[in-house]
């Protein structure tokens, strides 16, 4: 499977919470992070989602939201990492953000070059990348 999207995660399905219409799915990412996915109960079960299971968790690079420093603001949406800015890739109009995370996992945002500069980013900065759970888009079977 080739996708266009920069962030593509394995993990492990740890919980599945069921409502009405939607179904919250957690995974276990291999640096021991979680990532909460929010999708539809009928794809939950066209996909075939257990507790168990292995998905792959997919994440467009311009739906990540960067935060400077390791606390600060609080966010409704669900999924804060908290890591190191790890690598900026700057364009004249937008960044490439690259955030390691401290289990190895690098999550990779695009971001305004103002705000990269307004958010005081670079190699070595503490940073979170927060990502709403609806923005998690799930898959199994194949691999990136």
């Amino acid at each position: 499977m080739k996708i266009s999207a920069r962030n593509v995660f394995e993990g492990r399905i740890t919980a599945m919470t069921p409502g009405p219409v939607n179904t919250e799915v957690v995974l276990a990412l291999p640096g021991g992070e979680s990532l909460v996915a929010v999708i539809t109960q009928a794809s939950a079960r066209r996909l075939g989602l257990a507790v168990g299971g292995a998905a792959l968790a997919i994440i467009k690079a311009p739906w990540v939201i960067v935060a400077a420093g390791d606390g600060g603001p609080r966010f409704s949406a669900c999924n804060q990492m908290r890591g190191t800015v790890s690598a900026i890739k700057s364009g004249p109009i937008n960044a490439e953000v690259a955030i390691t995370l401290a289990g190895g996992t690098t999550v990779h945002a695009v971001i305004t070059q103002e705000a990269v500069e307004e958010l005081g980013l670079a190699p070595g900065a503490l940073a979170q990348a927060v990502i709403k759970a609806s923005h998690v888009v799930l898959a199994v079977g194949g691999s990136p």
